[in-house]
């Protein structure tokens, strides 16, 4: 074990010489101070289980699936048991030209299906939009902009010839700040994630491609998310990082944005790398049969992410139904379905209905979003942008024309625009420093963040790098940039079409040079930057997760450097989320900061739009700025905890993350959840809330129809062979037999061996629904309206401006949240002018979760409803009778 200490021993210093402010709460993620009062998020006395659930809900066609699965069913009743197995099976890593590809069934003339990232644009091609990453939407609060950027993206996949688009996030939710995927989501708040998640959703598959809502579940640290990976780092564990939860805060929290997806109908959820109460994402039966299948009704497929799955009959049995992308790990040709799910359901250790299931599944999204009406051929190449090259990349065979460079970015770059100037939250403006007029004498631009990287906006492979302007983060969430233009290049163009001088300085350690330009300028515009994402890349020592929140590359110098020369200093943020301000919201030389996020292709313009005063800024804070890392009383585990076996990392601080957390520590944030400024200011009053007559809750009852055979499967071994004078591509992954001995096919040491099969999950016969099942989003009583709130909004300045309403409700309860966003609304209205405000309150939103009863309660507790601009300032209440 001298191996792990000495590995211990430096990840402990890393951690520590690379954090000013303090070192995550190691051996737990959670501070001492910020666990949650409810017992039941604690620490369990024995090891954290996942109780199993068996068998695998059956799809039924119920809510608007009905005609999907008609079509669906038909289709796959035509199918042979090799035909089945190809449709659920990925050929392997590079063995096609997207990053995952299934088998395909030429009989019928239905080609391969088409998966590709990202959650923000086409990655790995050319000639595509890069849109703003997710928690630019959040910062936008518009239900009309999250769909609108879902269908850019949707049309874009769709005419690249993509099937499946693999976005929009929600996992992770953002349970911690230095959390390295953060951005590719939306915000750390359920209900926000959730309600923007599901119009980014219906975006993607109006446009005609299968929306996948990933990653189902707790996927919310990059270290030790896959053991694997771990290797490269020197840290040697058996298993990936188990996220241990209760039930309650499962519920209510973590699972609720993804019942919004699936109530939006999407046709896909990606299971995650980590463990669940120590139980693999992509073979748990309590999150995948129970919760997503069972209660939340979904009707769609599930797919493993990328070597996500441990185990074949296993998996299969918890509900997976699509293995991506087919091999075991990338190009080994091994693989746990393929040949090994035909040999599965040959001898019967997955039953045929449940391969049936998996076929439908797949074949009723694909009917459901219209696929059979829009599908174009594939015409990119995820592996070169080379016009011809094999389209068997790895295998080096099929050379021919792979890559046709179809345009797809039709209009979009006015929209990104749009969001990106709508996203930017603006956080100080003393004086009214902003907007500028762009007649200032002389202005001048800091930082690296202001430039363009010199490798060029796509120098680093999926964005590995923080070399220029940060409009994008890292990872697999990415897309290739078709320009990226810069806020230099921009502020540039604004100043010298107005006559004034412009100078900039894009060098963060020129410190001459940079006081000299300071003393110079009437205004100086310093952009700075923290960058983060997936854990298969390492940038400046952060594997994927930020090691601190502070500024990189000596931003926070770079501040203190310029505003102490200038006293008209604006800062901008490019950041992936929170960091530490320092004390630049007291600083009176810094007369602004404004947060952009992660812009996409139009960052430039979208800032510059903001800074002279084209666009009002509208956007609120979809997190919260705190004064100190601990404050957020959740944290990162950056060191194994458990030997070599799987790290543990228990939420026992429940529901309380982010503004829910510093409302019950009774901190001070920097600047608050939900927070952001105008150019303009409002008044609200008004306040009336409208009890609806409606009906009590019914908890569902009955049982489902028995799982439907569809077609006879022949057990003959014979007929399963390679084809005769076929030519197997090398590292494929085929759904044939080598042998007609299933034993000898199938090559396992424990093949036969009792006990393999979990009991019940072979049965196909009618099962209980549960109570708060019943339809697609869980039991359709909890979205019943019980009460409509209105409120009269004012502009009581002298612009036209956007104000988003914010909707609390305090719960009441012992262990409840102080309050929880449960709606909101973006309104334009013009100076002296007013608009009303509309929100619906359903009984899911005052509902808590029983654990008892397995089912949702509205409890007896007083609830009250607030309204206002931010979680810190409510001025309208009322309680709920």
């Amino acid at each position: 074990m001298q191996w792990l200490a000495g590995a211990l021993l430096v990840l402990a210093k890393l951690v520590d010489s690379q954090d000013s402010n303090t070192t995550a709460p190691f051996p737990n993620a959670t501070y001492p101070n910020a666990t949650s009062p409810d017992p039941s998020a604690g620490q369990s006395p024995g090891p954290a289980f996942s109780p199993p659930y068996y068998p695998s809900p059956w799809g039924s066609g119920s809510g608007n699936w009905t005609s999907a699965y008609e079509k669906a069913r038909a289709f796959v009743s035509q199918l042979t048991l090799l035909e089945k197995v190809n449709l659920t099976t990925g050929v392997g890593w590079q063995s096609e030209r997207c990053v995952g590809q299934t088998g395909s069934i030429p009989r019928l003339g239905f080609r391969s299906l088409c998966l590709q990232d990202s959650p923000l644009g086409v990655r790995f091609t050319d000639y595509n939009s890069a849109f703003p990453a997710g928690v630019n939407v959040a910062a936008t609060f518009d239900h009309g902009l999250a769909f609108a950027r879902g269908q850019a993206m949707g049309q874009e996949h769709r005419d690249k010839g993509v099937d499946i688009q693999l976005g929009p996030v929600a996992g992770p939710l953002g349970r911690s700040p230095e959390g390295g995927r953060g951005w590719e989501g939306f915000s750390p708040d359920p209900a926000l994630t959730g309600i923007l998640m599901a119009q980014t959703i219906q975006g993607i598959q109006g446009a005609g491609v299968i929306a996948c809502a990933k990653h189902f579940l707790l996927n919310e640290q990059e270290h030790f998310r896959q053991a694997p990976e771990e290797v490269g780092h020197g840290i040697l564990i058996n298993d990936s990082l188990s996220s241990n939860i209760d039930d309650t805060t499962l519920h209510e929290t973590y699972l609720w944005p993804f019942a919004d997806a699936v109530r939006a109908g999407v046709g896909s959820v990606m299971c995650s790398y980590n463990q669940i109460n120590n139980s693999y994402g992509c073979q748990n039966s309590q999150t995948l049969n129970k919760l997503l299948k069972a209660e939340l009704d979904f009707q769609g497929f599930v797919m493993s992410d990328w070597q996500a799955q441990h185990s074949g009959v296993g998996s299969a049995l918890a509900g997976m139904d699509m293995s991506m992308p087919g091999d075991v790990l990338f190009n080994t040709g091994t693989t746990f379905w393929g040949t090994n799910l035909t040999v599965a359901v040959l001898n019967g250790t997955v039953p045929q209905w449940r391969l049936d299931d998996m076929a439908t599944r797949i074949m009723a999204a694909w009917y459901y979003v219209g696929r059979d009406q829009s599908q174009v051929p594939i015409n990119f190449d995820s592996w070169t942008l080379d016009t011809f090259g094999n389209q068997h990349y790895f295998a080096k065979e099929g050379y021919g024309l792979i890559n046709e460079h179809v345009d797809v970015r039709a209009e979009h770059s006015s929209l990104i625009r749009q969001i990106g100037s709508a996203s930017t939250v603006l956080l100080k403006n003393n004086n009214s420093a902003l907007p500028l007029t762009g007649k200032e004498k002389f202005t001048a631009v800091f930082g690296n963040d202001a430039g363009g990287n010199p490798l060029g906006p796509n120098g680093c492979s999926d964005r590995g790098c923080d070399n220029g302007t940060l409009a994008m983060a890292w990872g697999s969430g990415t897309a290739n940039f078709p320009y990226l233009i810069t806020p230099e290049t921009a502020i540039q163009n604004e100043v010298v079409g107005n006559g004034g001088v412009f100078q900039s300085i894009t060098d963060n350690y020129a410190a001459s040079q940079i006081a000299s330009l300071a003393t110079q300028a009437s205004v100086a515009i310093v952009f700075v930057n923290a960058d983060s994402g997936e854990g298969f890349i390492t940038v400046d020592g952060n594997i994927g997760d930020r090691n601190n929140l502070t500024l990189w590359q000596g931003g926070d110098v770079l501040v203190r450097n310029v505003s102490a020369l200038c006293n008209n200093t604006i800062v901008v943020l490019h950041t992936v989320g929170p960091v530490l301000l320092s004390n630049y919201s007291d600083n009176p030389n810094i007369s602004a900061i404004l947060w952009a996020g992660l812009p996409g292709e139009q960052s430039g313009n979208s800032i510059a739009d903001v800074l002279y005063g084209r666009v009002n800024p509208g956007a609120k804070l979809p997190f919260t700025f705190g004064a100190a890392r601990e404050d957020y009383g959740t944290d990162l585990l950056y060191v194994p905890n458990n030997g070599n076996g799987a790290p543990q990392v228990s939420f026992s601080e429940g529901n309380f993350i982010d503004y829910r957390a510093f409302d019950r520590a009774g901190l001070t944030p920097v600047y608050e959840f939900g927070f952001g400024l105008s150019y303009t200011t409002f008044a609200y009053s008004g306040l009336q809330v409208t009890k609806l007559n409606v009906g009590s809750y019914t908890p569902t009852t009955g049982m489902t129809s028995a799982a439907p055979f569809l077609g006879n499967i022949s057990n003959g071994t014979s007929q399963y062979q390679y084809p005769s004078n076929f030519s197997a591509v090398p590292f494929y992954i085929y759904p044939y037999l080598n042998g007609t001995d299933l034993e000898s096919v199938a090559n396992e040491t424990d093949y036969g061996l009792p006990g393999f099969v979990p009991p019940g999950s072979q049965d196909g016969s009618p099962q209980p629904r549960l109570a708060a099942g019943g339809a697609p989003g869980g039991n359709p009583e909890l979205y019943d309206v019980l009460y409509q709130v209105r409120a009269t909004i004012t502009n009581t300045g002298s612009v036209a401006g956007e104000e988003v309403v914010q909707l609390y409700i305090s719960l009441g309860g012992p262990y409840d949240p102080k309050l929880v966003l449960r709606n909101f609304e973006r309104l334009s209205i013009q100076p002296n002018g007013s608009a009303t405000f509309t929100a619906d309150i359903m009984r899911r939103d005052i509902s808590n979760w029983d654990t008892n009863a397995q089912n949702w309660l509205v409890s007896s507790s007083l609830k009250t409803v607030y309204v206002g601009s931010s979680s810190r300032n409510l001025p309208l209440s009322a309680a709920l009778s």
